[in-house]
C-alpha cells in the first residue's frame, strides 16, 4: 500500500498465496480514493458474476460500515442515484466493476486506477479484442498519475500472467529475523518440520541456527519483518508472499492440509498454487506408453479394491469404444473392461449393443456382483441426436450425454443443461482439465492413491492411444497458452478414460466413505450367522367392537 501511494511507481504486482489479504488491499485502495483522492477506478474480476459478487459481498459492506465512506456513494436503490451494482458514482470519480471476458466493459471509458484481481483466472482474450489486462491498461494511458495493480495466486509455470509480471518487477520478498541468531531470512516450506505424521508437532526451523519457532514466534517475527528487492527497480514494484506469512493459517493446519493434498498430483498442485504462492511445473509434458504398459497385471474377477464402476463411451463413424473403470479408496483405479462395438451409429442396433454392454454385471473378488454406477457418452461428434436419443430415457441409470470443451482452467464438470433440441440432460466437460488429471495419475509409480492398474489383456495399441497427446506452450495474441495436441492419429482410449473420469465426477461421492461402508457390509456378510430361535410374531387380533375410522387403530 505504500508502493501504491509512491508517485514513482506506476505498476504494482502481488503474487501470493490465497487468504493473505490481496482483495483487502484492493478495497483499501478503493476506499482511499473515494475519501481522499477521487478518481475513476476500474476493478477487473475474472468474470462478470465475480465482479457482481465483489460489489455485493466486499465493496458494499465496506461502504456501509466505514464511517468516512458512509453516504459518499448512494444506495443503488435510491432514485436518480447514478448507481448500479457494477457502476458506482461518487463526488469527483466513479468505480466500475467488470469481468475480464467483457471487451465492452474494458474499453468503455478512461480510467486512472486499474485494479486487476486474480489475473491468472482471466481468459486469454476478452471476446475478440485481445488480452484483457492490456485492454485495461490502455484505459489509463492519458493519466500521468495512473496506477495499475495486479494481484493473483499463480497457476502453471510458463502460462502464469502474475508470475510473468512479477519476474519483470524488482521482485521483493519479505524477510524476517530469527528470534535467537537474528539472521534475516525468507520463510520456506522446507524449513517446516513435524514428527511422525503428527501435524500438531509442527514448528518452523531457522535455516541458520536451527532454532524451532512455534506459531507465536513466527507471527512475532513477521510483525518486525521488511521487504527487500532482488532486482533493480524499473518502474514495476513486485511482491511475493506465501501462506507461511499468513496470520490466519497455523502451522499445524498447514501441515494437515499438505498431508491431505500430497496424495494426488492435482490436489498437490492446488496446494502449491494457493499456499506456497508459486506456479506449478509439471515433471514432464508426455507420458511414456511403454513404461505404462509394463504395469499389466493378472486378475480374474473385479479386484477387491474396486468400490465403484463408471464408464466412458467415445463415438466414431463406424464404431463405439467404451471403457469400464473401477474406482477404489483415494481414487486408485483399475481398467476393468474395454470394448469396441462395430456398427453404424445412425442405426439402432449399435446402440442396443452399447446398452447391453453398460448393463453388464461383473463378478467381484469379494463375492457378489458389481454394476456400472454412471456412464458418459460423448455427444460432440456427428451423431449428436443419436446420443441424445440414447441417453435421455436412461437418465435413471445415470447414463449421461456430455460435450467436451477445451481451454485451460475450465471446470471438470459444468452445470447440467437441457438447452438442446431433445431436452436431454447434458453436462459440459472441461477436457483439458480432465486430461491433466489423467496424465498426472498415469505418472504415479507406486500403488495407492491415484495409481492406475491395467489388466494383462490390454494391447500395446491401447497404451499408445492412452498416451497419444502432449501439452505444448504456444503464443496466442502475444500470450502464452498451454494446449493439448495429438502425437498419434488415434486417441480413443484417452477419450474413453476422460469420459469415465467425468462420470465419476458427476457422481460427486466421497469414495473413502463409500469404501468404509462397502468393507463393513462385506465383513458382515462374511460372518457366520448365529442360530437363533424363530422370533415371535404378534399378529393383530380381530376387532371385537365397531369404531370409526379415527379410532380403529386401537383395536390392533
Amino acid at each position: 500500500m505504500d508502493a501504491i501511494n509512491d508517485p514513482k511507481i506506476k505498476e504494482i504486482v502481488v503474487m501470493s498465496s490465497a487468504q493473505v489479504g490481496k482483495t483487502e488491499i484492493l478495497l483499501n485502495i478503493v476506499g482511499f480514493h473515494i475519501d481522499h483522492d477521487p478518481a475513476p477506478i476500474l476493478v477487473v474480476q475474472p468474470t462478470l458474476e465475480m465482479a457482481q459478487a465483489f460489489s455485493k459481498d466486499r465493496l458494499a459492506p465496506m461502504l456501509r460500515d466505514s464511517p468516512p465512506l458512509k453516504n459518499k456513494v448512494k444506495d443503488p436503490r435510491s432514485r436518480d442515484s447514478g448507481n448500479t451494482t457494477t457502476h458506482k458514482i461518487f463526488q469527483g470519480g466513479h468505480i466500475t466493476m467488470v469481468g475480464a471476458n467483457s471487451s465492452s466493459g474494458l474499453a468503455s471509458r478512461p480510467i486512472r486506477i486499474v485494479l486487476c484481481d486474480e489475473v491468472d483466472r482471466y481468459p486469454p482474450s476478452a471476446g475478440t479484442e485481445g488480452d484483457p489486462i492490456q485492454l485495461a491498461k490502455k484505459r489509463s494511458a492519458t493519466f500521468w498519475n495512473r496506477k495499475i495493480v495486479m494481484v493473483s495466486t499463480p497457476t502453471n509455470k510458463g502460462a502464469s500472467r502474475i508470475e510473468s509480471a512479477y519476474l519483470e518487477s524488482n521482485q521483493q520478498k519479505y524477510f524476517v529475523k530469527c528470534k535467537d541468531c537474528k539472521e534475516e531470512q525468507t520463510l520456506h516450506w522446507k524449513n517446516v518440520h513435524w514428527q511422525d505424521e503428527n501435524p500438531d508437532t509442527a514448528v518452523y526451523v531457522c535455516e541458520f541456527c536451527g532454532s524451532a519457532w512455534n506459531d507465536n514466534d513466527r507471527l512475532k517475527a513477521i510483525k518486525k519483518g521488511e521487504w527487500k528487492a532482488a532486482e533493480d527497480f524499473k518502474g514495476i514494484a513486485g511482491f511475493h508472499l506465501s501462506g507461511l506469512y499468513s496470520s490466519w493459517i497455523s502451522l499445524p493446519d498447514a501441515v494437515r492440509e499438505f498431508l491431505s493434498a500430497k496424495r494426488l498430483p492435482e490436489t498437490l498442485r492446488a496446494f502449491v498454487n494457493t499456499y506456497f504462492g508459486e506456479s506449478w511445473e509439471d515433471e514432464g509434458e508426455r507420458v511414456d506408453d511403454i513404461s505404462i504398459s509394463s504395469r499389466r497385471e493378472i486378475w480374474a474377477n473385479v479386484p477387491k479394491g474396486v468400490i465403484v464402476l463408471t464408464a466412458g463411451a467415445d463415438i466414431q463413424n463406424d464404431r463405439i469404444e467404451c471403457e469400464i473403470v473401477g474406482w477404489g479408496r483415494d481414487e486408485e483405479t483399475w481398467s476393468i473392461d474395454y470394448k469396441v462395438i462395430y456398427g453404424d451409429p445412425s442405426a439402432p442396433q449399435l446402440w442396443n449393443d452399447l446398452d447391453e454392454f453398460l448393463a453388464n454385471e461383473y463378478d467381484h473378488e469379494l463375492g457378489g456382483k458389481i454394476t456400472i454406477r454412471s456412464a458418459c457418452v460423448d455427444s460432440g461428434g456427428h451423431y449428436t441426436n443419436a446420443v441424445y436419443t440414447f441417453c435421455k430415457p436412461r437418465g435413471y441409470r445415470r447414463i449421461f450425454a456430455i460435450k467436451g470443451i477445451g481451454g485451460e482452467g475450465k471446470a471438470l464438470i459444468g452445470n447440467r443443461s437441457i438447452n438442446n433440441v431433445a431436452k436431454c440432460p447434458l453436462f459440459i466437460v472441461g477436457v483439458d482439465t480432465a486430461k491433466e488429471i489423467v496424465y498426472s495419475r498415469l505418472k504415479i509409480e507406486n500403488e495407492g492413491a491415484g495409481y492406475c492398474h491395467f489388466p494383462e489383456d490390454r494391447t500395446d495399441e491401447y497404451f499408445r492411444q492412452l498416451t497419444a497427446e502432449k501439452i505444448v506452450t504456444r503464443y496466442r495474441k502475444g500470450f502464452q497458452r498451454r494446449e493439448w495436441i495429438k502425437t498419434r492419429a488415434r486417441n480413443e482410449a484417452l477419450d474413453c478414460r476422460v469420459y469415465a473420469l467425468s462420470a465419476y465426477a458427476i457422481l460427486n461421492i466421497n469414495i473413502n466413505q463409500v469404501a468404509n461402508r462397502f468393507e463393513k457390509r462385506k465383513d458382515l456378510e462374511a460372518k457366520p450367522k448365529s442360530k437363533t430361535l424363530n422370533p415371535v410374531i404378534h399378529r393383530p387380533t380381530n376387532r371385537t367392537n365397531k369404531g370409526n375410522w379415527a379410532t380403529d387403530w386401537r383395536n390392533y
